[in-house]
């Protein structure tokens, strides 16, 4: 689906003349988001085309996780498919087991005067939402079974 269609498909669920008002643009350039964009028609370049250009200028997935974020949810990079034989898989264990082990020494370092302020809710949330997204990882890695891609991307994007 192209980012015009799903900003049209969002609009069919709201009020547009509302959305408009609260966005502080005009009504006609919210419906130009739901047309194709300029090049192409009468449509308006739109925030999700907007957004995806400035990942793909910067390559920063923390765009991409702030996003996901914000409606409840956590990005999950795709692996690159390529199986090849001969592929390790202890060393990405080691890594989902010590995300494990950060995200319990979050917890315990945090609770351990029975008060969790919001700093070290935040760095749970953190640890919590990097061990989601490396195993996710790991499980799609081992869907495809290349076990030395998986262990490179997880070392590569352990923080």
């Amino acid at each position: 689906m192209e980012s015009h269609e799903v900003i049209r498909q969002a609009l069919d669920k709201g009020h547009v003349k509302e959305i408009a008002a609260k966005m502080g643009v005009s009504l006609s350039l919210v419906y130009k988001w739901g047309q194709r964009d300029e090049e192409e028609g009468s449509g308006a370049s739109n925030p999700l085309d907007r957004v995806r250009q400035l990942y793909e200028l910067t390559g920063d997935d923390h765009l991409i996780q702030w996003l996901c974020q914000q409606a409840e949810g956590v990005f999950v990079k795709n692996p690159p498919t390529g199986k090849q034989p001969g592929r390790e898989v202890m060393p990405a264990t080691q890594e989902i087991v010590q995300q494990f082990a950060d995200l319990l020494s979050a917890i315990s370092q945090a609770a351990a005067d029975n008060c969790i302020s919001k700093e070290e809710a935040g760095k749970i949330r953190h640890e919590w939402d990097e061990l989601k997204r490396l195993t996710e990882r790991f499980v799609k890695w081992c869907e495809v079974g290349d076990f030395q891609h998986l262990a490179e991307d997880l070392r590569r994007n352990h923080h």
